[in-house]
């Protein structure tokens, strides 16, 4: 066999090795290129993950801010019913203080007028009104029938001006009052009234809670999502990939352009010097175009793993909306419970409410009965002093007619002495035996079985006072019938 001209000998080697260099970068070209285009089809799918993701997170994330409103409404709702039911339990205290303080008035009126010694000392049961008792749940009666003044006075003990003089020691109209009724009606009333508070603090807080629950949901939903655009990524990995194609096309054409030149070589075709140079230039750009190829597949990468990235984000803010959707659901069952709740208070204080405004009634009805208790006694005074006039006219009369009986009786028994001792002795003694009977002496007594009346002393400064308060009093009344 012949052995090939020495030219040959030397550029067959050469040849064989720039077929080596040329496959050899093929070959990583052809590993970058499938990698770089596994990675765009990679990144195409996260990119519909991305945008799958997103869109649920966003519908959830309004889903659960419908319903952090409609809570909201809840929160509004039971703080504006509270607001409605304080509304209601300060105006029964405006009331309440009105009446308490009308009563107290009026308690204090009574202790500031006296009542003459008289008026109780000799009686031990009797009332100003007839039988009252103390204080009960239905009629309110406040009058202790053990210390109720006497109104009338049966025997006569109204000799003691002196021994009563001093005024300091005289009992007082309030004195005649169950004061321990009257605090039991105040003290049920405050017990009541502090009740009504514990029952409404128990849902006092009720609507903080709910805003404190409301804004941490809100707070803990992600944020708007500043997702890339998908589009703007994807085109940025097509001029890479459309790089990476021409190179690759650059790569296998000039592979197949060394590998034809060594076959046709090995078939005894010899290369000028010019040619080999064009092979050994195209060989040394080969680095080159393989390092463009590793940045291009870098530049694909990094796009992949930035959606990568973005589709993780995505991930957890959905993992997030989880954990918000399972505190929506507590907070709604907390509500339910709220709801329930504060309408049980609201029931509760509703019937306590109407309670306390019976108890409102026995006060104010406290308040007129013993307006009415001041003002009959002052008229009892005055009715007191009205029946001494009486007594004392009629006494007057009878005193008269008794000393007019006295002189007529003493008269006439004159004029008879004059007669018997003038004529007598010449009438015989069986002729009308009554001419010697002296005249009838006559005693003006009251009636069988009745007694001489006796009525207390009433000051006349006391009687004075209680004419003149009654006086204002009908001015008063007439007044207001007129408007």
């Amino acid at each position: 066999m012949a052995s090939p001209p020495p030219a040959q000998q030397t550029e067959q080697p050469h040849l064989v090795s720039l077929v080596l260099q040329s496959k050899k970068a093929l070959q990583h070209g052809q590993q970058l290129c499938s990698k770089a285009n596994s990675l765009s089809n990679a990144s195409a799918q996260c990119s519909v993950d991305v945008l799958t993701l997103d869109a649920k997170v966003k519908w959830i994330t309004e889903a659960v801010l419908e319903q952090l409103k409609l809570a909201a409404n809840v929160a509004k709702s039971i703080e504006h019913k509270r607001a409605q039911l304080d509304k209601q339990v300060k105006a029964w205290d405006v009331v309440r203080s009105q009446r308490t303080e009308a009563l107290d008035n009026i308690l204090e009126s009574l202790g500031a007028q006296l009542v003459p010694p008289g008026f109780h000392q000799t009686s031990s049961g009797s009332s100003l009104f007839g039988s009252q008792h103390s204080i009960d749940s239905k009629n309110g009666n406040v009058f202790n029938a053990q210390q109720s003044p006497s109104a009338t006075v049966r025997d006569n003990p109204f000799d003691r001006r002196g021994k009563n003089a001093d005024r300091t020691k005289w009992k007082t109209l309030r004195d005649f009052v169950d004061e321990s009724a009257i605090e039991n009606v105040l003290d049920t009333l405050e017990s009541d009234r502090t009740r009504l508070d514990d029952i409404m603090a128990s849902t006092y807080d009720y609507p903080e809670t709910l805003s404190a629950a409301i804004s941490s949901i809100r707070e803990s939903l992600p944020s708007s999502s500043n997702v890339p655009s998908i589009e703007d990524i994807l085109n940025a990995q097509q001029q890479p990939s459309e790089l990476m194609a021409r190179h690759l096309s650059s790569l296998t054409s000039h592979y197949e352009q060394m590998a034809d030149a060594l076959k046709e070589s090995e078939a005894g075709e010899i290369f000028g010097e010019e040619d080999l140079q064009d092979m050994n230039r195209d060989t040394e750009e080969l680095p080159s175009i393989m390092a463009e190829l590793e940045e291009q597949s870098l530049s694909i990468e990094d796009t992949h793993q930035q959606l990568v990235t973005v589709k993780a984000a995505a991930q957890e803010r959905l993992a997030t909306q989880s954990i918000s959707l399972d505190n929506l659901d507590e907070l709604g069952e907390i509500m339910s419970d709220m709801l329930q709740k504060q309408q049980d208070v609201e029931n509760e204080c509703q019937e306590l409410l109407d309670g306390l405004q019976e108890r409102l009634l026995i006060v104010e009805d406290l308040h007129h009965r013993f307006i009415q208790y001041q003002t009959s006694f002052k008229k009892l005074l005055v009715e007191i002093g009205r029946r001494r006039h009486y007594k004392e006219a009629v006494e007057k009369v009878v005193e008269g007619m008794i000393l007019h009986l006295r002189v007529m009786t003493e008269e006439e028994r004159q004029v008879r002495e004059d007669f018997n001792a003038k004529h007598g002795q010449h009438i015989p003694e069986d002729i009308c035996l009554c001419i010697e009977n002296p005249p009838t002496r006559w005693e003006v007594v009251p009636r069988e079985g009745d007694v001489r009346e006796s009525l207390p002393e009433v000051a006349s400064d006391l009687l004075a006072q209680a004419e003149e308060k009654l006086a204002a009093v009908d001015v008063s009344s007439a007044g207001t019938e007129s408007v």
